[in-house]
């Protein structure tokens, strides 16, 4: 019978007071550059349709109902229970996702696995920030130029990665007031053709055949897919906060908030170039290309620059998620080993282009880590909301909701090679749905692994129930 907890859970260690931050110096900083990130909001408008128009063909007011739904969405589902975990424990996601996957199976999900997948993340942002530069120093893309270009910006984020929070939290203070800024120009500049805009405008039809519900699917199903692994990551970035208001406030600012407004805006420059005219179609819906007929072609390229730049704190982010996972899953092996050999995968990724199908690399992490969004806000409900502590072997309720999750968020890619014409609404937030509620029916039907004991695990647990107390 198991009772020997491994090395990784063990060895690991809660962030002590000392080093607990308040959230707008941690969790809404790292949040906020995240979000900011200009790969996310450009696919807003599109959100993946294939329809006219993409989510502005009903108009402005439903594209905008999309988003605020999917922005706490983000919050609620993938976010706040393993946030409120992490920083309860004081602990790894490695760690604390042992109760819900087993001290063998956590070894494995999320904490190996969240380290690997981090290195998607690294290599579609360093393609895409380093296209952006190639493109300023006028080479195209593919070049040596863009290549070498990605090649730097992945090693430096690595190496600010290992660094800690603490580090990325710094990068993260002033560059996302870049895309911030950006933002708020194109918006104004483009604000008073709001009242112009009309879906005709960007080539939709009075025939056109996708509902207002459907479009809203679209836009929810584009952020919780791209946003559910650094859900998950809330663990690690909420293990530095004082208490629990710390986590929904930066939350609330730093997922949801930031969601909203980098999502309104970017379809506000959309509906406001075309209602200016400034553009005909066929339409263009990435707000990034739009830049220059809003601003004229020298600062539009400025603006590029300046994107790529402000691209960096998420390259850190990601490495840093990556970095901690390692540190946790194998704490005998030097971090610059484990993480420089992901570094080199995500070069690798660059250099053959597989980096630049960011829609394929978003899809596969979201589907693979919504379904553990829903499992740990299932197990903090049944625990009572706390940590319950590791269990033994592999849990078989974790290991089963995450695989019906898995194959329901890779559903769209699936299904044509069965050949089965089904579709599952919202694919992404359906796997958590599944993550969530399979786990409470596994869990009450007893197919849960036994606890094992963890060492100090009450007492750091009454040290943060007094921090709240006095909160």
């Amino acid at each position: 019978m198991e009772t020997k907890l491994p090395d990784y859970v063990a060895s690991s260690q809660p962030v002590p007071k000392e080093g607990r931050m308040p959230w707008f110096k941690s969790t809404a900083q790292t949040y906020a550059g995240i979000m900011l990130w200009f790969v996310f909001w450009q696919s807003v408008p599109a959100s993946g349709a294939t329809n006219p128009g993409g989510i502005l063909a009903h108009g402005l007011g439903v594209a905008i109902l999309g988003v605020v739904f999917a922005a706490f969405i983000c919050h609620f589902a993938c976010y706040l229970a393993p946030g409120l975990m992490g920083m309860k424990t004081g602990r790894s996601l490695a760690v604390v996702g042992t109760s819900t996957y087993g001290v063998k199976g956590g070894f494995l999900m999320p904490g190996f696995f969240m380290g690997i997948l981090q290195f998607g993340w690294l290599a579609v942002n360093a393609y895409f920030s380093a296209e952006l530069v190639a493109a300023f120093l006028g080479q195209g893309q593919g070049s040596t130029v863009h290549m070498g270009i990605g090649i730097v910006w992945a090693l430096l984020a690595v190496f600010v990665g290992i660094k800690g929070i603490a580090y990325v939290a710094k990068v993260a203070t002033y560059l996302p007031l870049i895309p911030l800024v950006i933002l708020i120009v194109l918006a104004s500049g483009t604000f008073s053709g709001i009242s112009q805009f009309s879906p005709e405008k960007l080539g939709v039809t009075a025939d056109v055949q996708v509902s207002s519900f459907s479009l809203i699917m679209l836009v929810i199903a584009n952020v919780v897919g791209f946003f559910a692994t650094a859900g998950a990551a809330g663990v690690d970035i909420a293990s530095s906060n004082r208490t629990s208001k710390d986590v929904h406030l930066g939350g609330l600012v730093g997922v949801a908030g930031v969601t909203i407004f980098t999502g309104v805006l970017s379809l506000i420059i959309v509906a406001g170039t075309y209602g200016q005219g400034l553009l005909e179609s066929p339409a263009i819906l990435d707000p990034t290309k739009l830049m220059e007929a809003i601003m004229g072609p020298q600062v539009g390229k400025i603006f590029m620059l300046l994107l790529a730049i402000a691209a960096f704190p998420p390259a850190c982010f990601s490495s840093f998620i990556a970095a901690e996972s390692f540190k946790n899953t194998l704490p005998k092996v030097n971090p610059f080993v484990s993480c420089g050999i992901g570094a080199v995968c995500a070069i690798g990724l660059v250099l053959s282009g597989k980096a630049g199908d960011a829609a394929g690399v978003f899809g596969f992490i979201g589907a693979s880590f919504g379904p553990i969004c829903g499992a740990m806000s299932a197990d903090y409900l049944l625990s009572g909301r706390k940590w319950p502590g590791p269990r033994a072997g592999f849990n078989p309720a974790g290991w089963i909701s995450w695989a019906v999750g898995f194959v329901v968020g890779v559903w769209p890619k699936l299904a044509p090679m069965l050949g089965v014409n089904f579709e599952i609404p919202c694919p992404p937030v359906a796997a958590i749905i599944v993550g969530f509620v399979l786990y409470i029916l596994l869990a009450k039907a007893g197919m849960t692994s036994r606890l094992l004991p963890m060492p100090g695990a009450t007492a750091d647990a009454a040290a943060t129930d007094a921090a709240i107390a006095d909160a």
